[in-house]
């Protein structure tokens, strides 16, 4: 998965403004306890970026 790619899911879950939000301070176990910008900073395919604010976030089937 692309970053724009990553971005556009993010975008579409949470709206364009809370996403940027959610992705700098929501600390996830998922991510090793890191945020979601830490974890892409940190090397992090965007694919399991994803896959892991899915699982915390309940995110619906459709935007998976």
């Amino acid at each position: 998965m692309r970053l724009t790619e990553f971005w556009h899911r993010m975008n579409e879950h949470f709206g364009e403004a809370y996403a940027e939000s959610f992705a700098q301070d929501h600390v996830m176990s998922g991510l090793g306890h890191r945020t979601v910008r830490q974890a892409l900073d940190g090397g992090w395919e965007a694919k399991d970026v994803w896959r892991a604010v899915c699982a915390d976030q309940g995110v619906p089937a459709r935007l998976r």
